[in-house]
């Protein structure tokens, strides 16, 4: 085995994470996160807010969620360069000025998050029917052994956070990434987080929404709500709450349609109406049940008494254009936002949040939701076409493989006069999708 000669240029410098130029683009050409801040917080002396943000954002965007990893950039020019930074912060600064102004700064990060959006134009894939699906969904992180504000028990038994995510069309854009106790009910305070979604939804699409939700959120208020909102139809999970499923039973042998997927267990399937008062109004929504009955168990044990299992799906859609298979499946699809939490969680490592305070930590998933989908856009733009990287046919890629193929690219930077050049190696497999992007995000 031949053995490497190891040595450190004294002139030369190389970037392992050349991808932030493209984080710099999205940032600065259409968040407009400069002008928002300087408004917003006046600042005096000091590093800048807006260089703060965009630090805590660039180390995000390499899969690095702790306030240490800023550290290892306080000297590299091209951190600064990248993301037009003037002063990289030191990890004490980053840390402090997060704490003292988390409750300020979040509604501009939030907003400016919205705006990239918008401004980026970015794609909203409808579903089949033509709506615009907006999933709501709460997701568990693990905090255990520590002290941090707002850990409690979740509801996956372990202590934690249960923040609540939004995200819109196929491509899963995060419009929402709010942190909440562990042990805070998903209903709570659920209708303004909804309220602000909407909004923000209906100014990146003019198609009609289709909000899905879990059983956490059977409620009579949030369907009086979703019914009443402009061009917004919904999916709710029914939560039986203790119903007698022998009545449902005898209910479906007389009106359901049955089918046999097997021996040994029949699905029957049919719609329901009910009226509820309210505020001087009567209501009448529609929920499509499916009974299932298992006498025989798929490894073929015959039950002495069969299993019946009843679900539910409260809905706005129209029966005669939407079957009850139809809104079955539709719901089904509800559970690709089950990746998208995973991404947050594993790709951008921010399971285990890195303050102790409630209120930082409430910024760091803003930012993180503003990461994620500055990585989707990039990802959307680089590596789905022919000149991206060779990978398996996909219609979105990973935040992982977003950082992998793209942001941790090696390359060389070159001073030449007042400008500077990345020069890659030969043999660099994502050159050709790095330089398109990037021509993509400059001319945007």
């Amino acid at each position: 085995m031949k053995r490497f000669i190891l040595e450190q240029s004294e002139t030369e410098f190389y970037t392992s994470h050349s991808g932030l130029a493209l984080v710099g683009l999205c940032l600065n050409r259409y968040g407009q996160l400069n002008q928002a801040l300087e408004k917003g917080i006046p600042l005096r002396h000091g590093i800048s807010h807006a260089d703060i943000i965009k630090s805590s954002i660039g180390t995000l965007c390499l899969g690095k969620s702790d306030f240490e990893a800023i550290e290892n950039h306080r000297n590299d020019d091209y951190f600064k360069a990248a993301l037009s930074i003037q002063q990289v912060p030191s990890s004490a600064r980053l840390r402090q000025r997060l704490d003292e102004h988390a409750d300020a700064l979040l509604p501009i990060v939030y907003q400016s998050n919205i705006d990239f959006l918008a401004h980026a134009q970015v794609p909203v894939t409808p579903l089949a029917t033509g709506h615009v699906a907006l999933d709501i969904d709460v997701y568990p992180m693990n905090n255990e052994k520590t002290r941090k504000e707002g850990v409690s028990r979740t509801y996956k038994g372990f202590d934690g956070y249960a923040p609540i995510a939004l995200y819109l069309g196929k491509e899963g854009w995060c419009i929402g990434n709010e942190l909440r106790e562990g042990k805070q009910h998903c209903q709570y305070e659920f209708r303004y987080s909804l309220e602000r979604g909407l909004v923000a939804a209906k100014r990146l699409t003019a198609l009609p929404l289709l909000v899905r939700l879990d059983s956490g959120h059977d409620a009579l208020d949030n369907r009086i709500d979703l019914h009443e909102a402009d061009q917004v139809d919904f999916i709710i999970k029914w939560n039986p709450r203790k119903q007698d499923v022998e009545v449902w039973l005898a209910h479906a042998e007389q009106h359901g349609q049955w089918t046999a997927p097997r021996e040994g267990k029949r699905v029957a399937l049919f719609s329901v109406t009910e009226q509820h008062p309210r505020n001087g109004k009567t209501y009448t929504f529609r929920r499509v049940m499916q009974i299932i009955e298992r006498s025989i168990t798929p490894q073929g044990q015959q039950l002495l008494m069969p299993d019946i299992e009843i679900e539910g799906w409260w809905t706005s859609l129209d029966g005669a254009a939407h079957d009850d298979a139809r809104i079955i499946a539709l719901y089904r699809d509800h559970a690709t936002a089950e990746q998208f939490h995973s991404e947050f969680k594993t790709d951008l490592d921010i399971e285990r949040l890195p303050s102790g305070k409630f209120a930082t930590n409430d910024l760091i998933m803003t930012l993180s939701a503003y990461s994620y989908n500055i990585l989707r856009w990039i990802g959307l733009i680089g590596l789905l076409g022919e000149q991206s990287p060779i990978r398996h046919p996909a219609k979105r890629r990973r935040i992982k493989t977003v950082i992998q193929e793209l942001m941790y690219l090696a390359a060389r930077l070159i001073r030449s006069g007042h400008r500077l050049k990345l020069r890659f190696s030969q043999g660099c497999p994502g050159f050709i999708a790095f330089e398109s992007t990037y021509a993509k995000l400059a001319v945007g």
